[in-house]
């Protein structure tokens, strides 16, 4: 009986991976999509948000009337500046990117995280539409209280950004300097000789 059951285990162990193999391989579209989210103060004060959600086809085959949803924005705390918060697409070919962006301004001060974006797409051996989500977008902090800029912060950010080669600079105007102006010494030692 234990020999049996052994056999049976065996059998099953060398079966499932081929039978995965070939599920695995089989010929379908596999979405992914990632949202992303900034913020952008303006100098009027108010403060814009940007979103991108990238689309790509992991899969073997094409994805069919691709429908991008993003509900996760509520009108009494967002407007729609440029864009749309949805789009569709004709199709999305294997190893194929697709790319959304869309710019809202806050309306009201507060946290904000969104929720994934749906995609809809249709495979040509299911009668059904297939959905994916996007990855989910980090919190927001709309409209927060910033602490004012100091006066030099400027010129932090550029020594920051520019140090190296401000050095670089000054190392360079410091032997032209050196080389192009006479020495005392070299000017005693022609008064003495004569």
């Amino acid at each position: 009986m234990a020999d049996l059951i052994a056999k049976a285990l065996i059998a099953f162990a060398l079966l499932a991976p081929l039978l995965l193999c070939s599920h695995a391989s089989s010929d379908v579209p596999f979405i992914v999509a990632n949202k992303k989210a900034s913020l952008n103060r303006l100098k009027s004060g108010a403060e814009r948000v940007s979103v991108t959600i990238d689309i790509y086809n992991q899969g073997t085959s094409t994805a069919y009337d691709v429908i991008l949803t993003d509900d996760s924005w509520p009108s009494d705390a967002f407007d729609v500046i440029t864009g749309s918060t949805s789009k569709s697409w004709e199709r999305l070919d294997a190893g194929g990117i697709l790319s959304h962006t869309f710019e809202l301004e806050a309306k009201t001060k507060g946290v904000f995280s969104g929720e994934p974006a749906v995609i809809k797409f249709r495979v040509p051996t299911k009668a059904a539409l297939q959905e994916a989500y996007s990855t989910p977008i980090l919190p927001l902090d709309v409209l927060a209280d910033r602490p004012p800029e100091k006066k030099f912060e400027w010129a932090k950010r550029l020594l920051a950004k520019y140090g190296s080669l401000i050095s670089v600079i000054s190392i360079i105007v410091m032997f032209i300097y050196l080389v192009a102006t006479p020495s005392k010494s070299s000017s005693k030692g022609s008064k003495k000789k004569r």
